[in-house]
């Protein structure tokens, strides 16, 4: 089974499609932050491998949009041929020159009856009702249920309808799975079934794709690929899918003077699932492939596996230096508060150093988590978190919540007129708007229960909220429009008006709608963000918690230097230049990009500072932090209305308000 190639699209066909598609991420997002954009060749093959795949679509066309921005070259992606089947998905993907990939697992079946294992060959399959002369071939598969983790073996012969063999056993040739597998199986019979049921997998010829991956290298294209597979919600990376290495391998292969690189690509994002958060791409050092593989790749064999396992070895350590990656949720939220506690006073870094901050600790705590000063902190952590969640405050309020006064008074009556003022700006076009955010978050919602029962690597199915929000927005928003522009010109009938009026009514009811909707969007942001800025003057104002402010300032004060002293000690013994890379340098002029790493560069494209470095000096200061308690990262949380209002003059110093 194949599926045919697609012609390459018009230039500018690709350009408007990409400048459609970064409208709607800027709507979105709130932020987008490119970080290593220097490290994209700007001519030659190359193949973007990107990780985590946590936003399903979103992830593309973050990845095009901004290799586009920085380099204006344009990027093919592979992308599932199942996908390339939706409507609206694969009319975009289509003008876009994506290259459709068949997977197996997209055309899986149910299977007649049930199956079980012989006792004396693990490679032998028993079928109980089974069809197997009909059902299955030679090279397909069959897949196990997700109880088992939806394990697959290929076919090599089919005996009979109730007898086949596999290649290896469930799980390759070290049979891990097998004793699983039989546990399976007998607590099936003990439940009265003669085995477990199974799907079947087709086999799937690839040889037309890499042809035409082949070519598109050889003629200098730019190509993505997410090697997971799919996409996914956990906090660590899957399995990556060797096909990357075949692309890059074969194309070289096959063209001797063929130069191909790879370009590791990390996607971070602050809560991807919701609307108007944030999300930095980071790009890494460009990797060639080693001439020895492609030798090893040329003798094929077992040569040929070893040469792919050994490329793909060295995409995943590309990867980990793009990407945050956790072994568990509580690990991920535990460097997350720490990262925040570390921060110092009057500083406010940019996405992307959050990002390199947030792996350096991971890298940090996974070395030394058994040491008996970092699990007391971790402890401390969490204590600090709950006392914080308790007074319904965030992170970054605690140092900023001061003593109750007439001013705190004031500034509260000021910001609850502000948040007044941005209400009634952003109502009209919230109530207008309103059918695309309800029905946007009911079917998002339904698709996400939908994959998430038909995955077995998804947590929650976060990862296709954000895609189907969009999807739901593009279809609904035309229709609700126009329907608004009918009834706008109906009553313009009816009140006899004028006949200009008549014409112009539709045509202006269309433009204004989007700016109106727009508006409000900026409007209800600002709104927003006073909100949040309310909680801890109205805490303030009630009596006796300014002991629990004191008491959770000192704490916070605490953690903080003595995370500091840790990081002091126990830093040089992970990194050798421990003492010369720090995030926060004390100028605050910054150099022009030089095209090269270094301490400080500005980010191309962004005009921000963006730091290479990863830590500061001991706190001898309150210190501010950027996120909330009790761990959902709040850097996307954090308004820009406190950076407007961050700081208030008292009557006898300048202090945080």
């Amino acid at each position: 089974m194949s599926v045919s190639m697609p012609t390459k699209s018009p230039d500018f066909i690709y350009d408007l499609i990409l400048l459609f598609g970064r409208t709607v991420t800027s709507i979105f997002f709130r932020e987008i932050r490119p970080r290593g954009a220097y490290h994209i060749p700007r001519d030659g093959p190359i193949i973007f491998v990107v990780a985590p795949h946590h936003n399903q679509f979103l992830d593309a066309l973050l990845l095009t949009s901004e290799v586009h921005r920085e380099t204006h070259r344009r990027v093919e992606l592979l992308t599932a041929a199942k996908s390339m089947k939706r409507k609206v998905i694969g009319f975009f993907a289509e003008l876009m020159s994506s290259i459709p990939v068949t997977r197996a697992a997209d055309d899986a079946k149910q299977g007649s009856g049930v199956i079980g294992l012989s006792e004396d060959d693990p490679c032998l399959v028993i079928g109980y009702g089974t069809k197997f002369r009909t059902e299955l071939k030679p090279k397909w598969q069959i897949m196990l249920p997700k109880s088992l983790n939806a394990l697959v073996a290929e076919v090599t012969e089919v005996i009979s309808d109730t007898e086949l063999r596999i290649k290896k056993e469930f799980a390759g040739e070290s049979g891990k799975a097998t004793v699983r597998v039989r546990d399976k199986i007998a607590e099936a019979k003990g439940n009265g079934a003669a085995g477990l049921e199974y799907k079947r997998l087709p086999y799937i010829d690839q040889q037309e794709m890499y042809r035409f991956v082949y070519q598109r290298l050889k003629d200098g294209g730019c190509l993505g690929t997410f090697p997971e597979g799919g996409s996914h919600d956990r906090t660590d990376l899957l399995p990556l899918k060797a096909g990357v290495t075949v692309m890059a391998l074969g194309a070289m292969a096959s063209n001797p003077s063929l130069k191909v690189r790879i370009v590791p690509v990390g996607l971070s994002y602050f809560h991807a699932h919701r609307f108007r958060s944030r999300a930095v791409i980071e790009f890494g050092s460009a990797m060639d492939v080693p001439p020895e593989l492609v030798d090893m790749f040329k003798e094929g064999g077992s040569n040929k596996r070893n040469a792919c396992s050994k490329l793909l070895d060295l995409v995943y350590e590309g990867l980990k230096t793009v990407t945050l990656r956790a072994p568990d949720y509580e690990t991920l939220m535990v460097i997350q508060a720490a990262r925040r506690l570390y921060e110092t006073s009057g500083q406010h870094p940019t996405l992307s150093q959050v990002v390199e901050l947030n792996r350096r600790f991971l890298e940090a705590y996974q070395h030394f988590q058994n040491e008996p000063r970092v699990q007391k902190l971790k402890q401390d952590v969490f204590k600090y978190n709950r006392a914080v969640r308790d007074l319904g405050l965030r992170d970054h309020q605690v140092p900023r919540a001061k003593p109750a006064s007439w001013k705190t008074l004031g500034l509260l009556g000021y910001r609850l007129g502000l948040l007044i003022a941005w209400s009634n700006l952003a109502l009209p076009g919230v109530i207008l708007n309103g059918p695309i955010f309800v029905l946007a978050s009911i079917i998002s919602r339904k698709k996400a229960k939908e994959e998430l029962a038909a995955s077995t690597v998804k947590v929650a199915g976060r990862d296709v909220l954000a895609t189907w929000k969009i999807l739901v927005s593009l279809v609904v928003a035309p229709v609700l429009y126009a329907t608004y522009a009918i009834l706008a010109t109906f009553i313009v009938m009816k009140a006899n008006a004028p006949l200009r009026w008549i014409f112009w009514t539709p045509l202006l009811t269309t433009f204004v709608l989007p700016v109106m909707s727009y508006a409000a969007l900026k409007f209800g942001e600002a709104g927003m963000d006073v909100l949040k800025s309310l909680r801890p003057l109205i805490i303030a104002l009630f009596p006796g918690q300014q002991r629990s402010l004191d008491r959770l300032k000192k704490m916070r004060v605490g953690l903080s230097n003595e995370l500091n002293e840790l990081i002091q000690e126990l830093g040089p013994k992970l990194w050798d230049d421990f003492d010369q890379r720090r995030t926060y340098a004390p100028s605050t002029s910054v150099p022009a990009s030089s095209g090269k790493p270094g301490l400080w560069r500005r980010k191309g494209g962004t005009k921000e500072v963006d730091s290479q470095a990863c830590w500061g000096e001991q706190i001898t200061q309150q210190p501010v932090g950027v996120g909330d308690s009790d761990f959902p990262n709040d850097d996307e949380e954090r308004g820009d209305y406190d950076h407007l209002l961050d700081f208030l003059s008292s009557d006898n110093d300048r202090t945080p308000a």
